[in-house]
């Protein structure tokens, strides 16, 4: 115990810490406007369609550039990509408060919108060169659980956002407060240019013993990315599916953040206190799912192989988010559906860092394009999900809402049955490497 306690901090955990923390941020900028809205309407004549257009802006360009921010990530390497992200976000987030001063009319919201966009473009690379961050730095043992506790941190930043910008806009006015969320970007991509390094050999501070507890041919140097390769990545057979299933989960990830709060105030009839309250359950129970998905994942992994203790988790979490759902409504009990919501949200986030896991033992090297890919289908999620929901839960239909969940979330689960295992076929395209003994 004692020697644990004095063994040194290894240096990936550090790069893991300030990647995560772009992903904390990043949380939080893109839900500072939203949470600010309500000021901000009024105070600039801006209509609530208008605001919606604001922050559509930001969903559409963060999307569409998921695929050209891995390669550019893979092309540049983390350090200088990072640092671009911190520094344009801040710029974006700094112009939104600044807008009045200088404008007026019609060109303020036309000034949101590229804002928005502008932010958007800036953190299409934060989840993609995450992951080849941990394929680069971490033993492939870790990769779950590097990218379960990233998403959990995500989480936390989403979680704390909203009271946070409601006690700065309460004491400081709605301005102020973006101006203080924009700082954390800067100040991070300052001290990320510093001390990070794309590669762990060429960190001054990593050493011999650490570089070693990384995978067999990690340290070896990787051809740029050819054109035909990028083609290969993208129209692997695993990559495709694992996109496709992403998106199928993020519909269900998308409707349960979304909507939980107006289903039980719509239809289980809470008040906006309690609503609030119980609300706030669901995204408690997908950061503890987040975090223990990945620890499950790589203990499945390294009992039962990579490809069969990946694919357990979501043929067994998924089919129980779609039951869950199903319970929420056709339990009695408003308590019991808040329960189940709960439940549910758990469930989907247990198989988060699985898609991340898979999708980088697909593409190792090539994770941040291959990630890209996939993260183009989580968001595509959203895109399909959002209208969906939004027209049944107007005309009152909840039940068919929460049906669409559950049964996007049984065919999340069926395309992992339809993906090319490599323990039946040799050619696959996903990389069957087994786990080396535990390493810290």
């Amino acid at each position: 115990m004692i020697h644990l306690l004095r063994r040194p901090i290894r240096i990936r955990w550090r790069m893991f810490a300030l990647t995560a923390a772009f992903s904390f941020v990043a949380y939080m900028q893109r839900t500072s406007l939203s949470v600010a809205a309500e000021q901000i309407m009024p105070r600039l004549h801006i209509s609530q369609m208008q605001m919606g257009l604001v922050l559509w802006a930001f969903t559409v360009t963060y999307t569409l550039f998921q695929i050209p921010a891995g390669l550019f990530g893979q092309r540049c390497g983390a350090r200088r990509t990072y640092f671009w992200v911190g520094l344009v976000g801040f710029v974006a987030t700094m112009v939104i408060p600044l807008v009045p001063v200088v404008l007026s009319g019609f060109a303020v919201l036309l000034a949101l919108v590229l804002a928005q966009g502008v932010l958007g473009i800036s953190q299409a690379p934060v989840f993609p060169v995450f992951a080849g961050v941990v394929e680069s730095w971490f033993p492939s043992r870790r990769w779950a659980l590097a990218s379960g506790l990233q998403t959990s941190g995500t989480l936390i930043g989403a979680a704390v956002t909203p009271p946070l910008i409601v006690l700065l806009t309460g004491s400081f006015g709605w301005q102020e407060a973006l101006v203080i969320y924009a700082f954390p970007s800067l100040a991070l991509a300052i001290l990320w240019a510093w001390y990070a390094r794309d590669l762990p050999h060429e960190h001054s501070a990593v050493t011999k013993e650490e570089l070693a507890e990384l995978d067999e041919g990690a340290l070896e140097s990787v051809a740029p990315l050819t054109i035909r390769r990028l083609a290969q990545i993208v129209s692997g057979r695993n990559v495709l599916l694992l996109a496709f299933s992403y998106m199928c989960m993020n519909y269900v990830f998308y409707l349960l953040t979304t909507w939980s709060f107006l289903y039980l105030i719509q239809e289980r009839h809470f008040s906006v206190l309690e609503s609030g309250m119980l609300a706030s359950l669901p995204p408690i129970g997908a950061t503890v799912g987040a975090a223990l998905g990945g620890v499950l994942a790589d203990r499945l992994a390294r009992r039962l192989g990579i490809w069969r203790g990946y694919r357990l988790v979501p043929l067994v979490a998924l089919p129980m988010v779609g039951v869950l759902l199903v319970a929420v409504i056709h339990v009695a009990s408003p308590y019991l559906a808040a329960a189940a919501l709960t439940g549910a949200f758990a469930a989907v986030e247990v198989t988060e860092a699985t898609y991340w896991a898979a999708t980088m033992h697909v593409a190792r090297t090539d994770t941040m394009a291959a990630t890209g890919v996939l993260n183009t289908g989580g968001n595509l999620g959203g895109v399909v999900g959002i209208p969906i929901v939004a027209y049944l839960s107007s005309s009152g239909s909840w039940n068919a809402a929460f049906l669409t969940g559950a049964v996007f979330a049984i065919v999340a689960a069926a395309a992992w049955l339809v993906m090319v295992s490599p323990d039946s076929h040799p050619s696959a395209d996903v990389h069957c490497a087994q786990f080396p003994e535990a390493i810290p």
